[in-house]
């Protein structure tokens, strides 16, 4: 039992951690993100953290892993509760917009920040990135697959286009509401993507104006 208690104190640990460091690295960068920096912020010994993480690398992916873990538990869970299709898609934007909204990352999107911040820098860390957003672009390009499947986009649909489309209006919302007002900002990109969704559905009353 003692055992186990420790162990689930040390899971609890390291999750709590691995939220803060999400955090840290979209207010400082995640190349800047260090075990240092990270203990400072939790108000623990560093030596506590190299238990867990061997180096500075060790956390920055141990960072993007548990990114990509929130935005499946906040983003892509909730839309999958949605039918297969074109309302799934609408579903898994609003998802993302309310996310954004609710400002959960003080330091705004964590994979636009490190999309710009590591697009130059070789190493494990880009690599680590640009596969999860190559499952991301994957994941887009299903369902827009499953949409043109059940009939509800043509069958003549881009689907590639549609998801880099699709995406793009995501993470310019990620970009304007961060500088700009960021309530016309969502506004705009929840527009947006419907106007897209219903121009392309054979059924456009799926997508009724509003929020869903």
């Amino acid at each position: 039992m003692t055992v186990d208690g420790r162990l689930a104190r040390g899971e609890r640990t390291r999750a709590a951690a691995l939220d803060a460091a999400v955090v840290l690295a979209t207010e400082a960068g995640l190349h800047g993100l260090s075990l240092a920096q990270l203990a400072d912020a939790l108000g623990v010994s560093k030596s506590g953290l190299f238990a867990h993480w061997r180096s500075k690398e060790a956390l920055q992916l141990a960072a993007i892993d548990r990114a990509v873990e929130q935005w499946q538990e906040r983003i892509v869970a909730p839309a999958l509760r949605a039918p297969r299709g074109v309302r799934r898609i609408r579903a898994l934007h609003e998802a993302r917009i309310d996310f954004y909204a609710a400002r959960v990352l003080p330091g705004g999107c964590f994979f636009a920040n490190t999309q710009f911040e590591y697009n130059a820098r070789p190493g494990p860390v880009r690599d680590r990135l640009a596969e999860a957003f190559r499952r991301w672009t994957a994941f887009l390009e299903e369902l827009v697959r499953q949409a043109v499947d059940a009939g509800e986009l043509a069958a003549d649909v881009d689907v590639p286009q549609l998801a880099y489309e699709i995406d793009a209006v995501g993470m310019s919302a990620a970009m304007h509401s961060r500088l700009l007002e960021p309530e016309a900002a969502y506004r705009h990109a929840r527009q947006g993507l419907l106007d897209r969704l219903r121009a392309l559905c054979t059924d456009p009353t799926l997508l009724p104006e509003g929020r869903p």
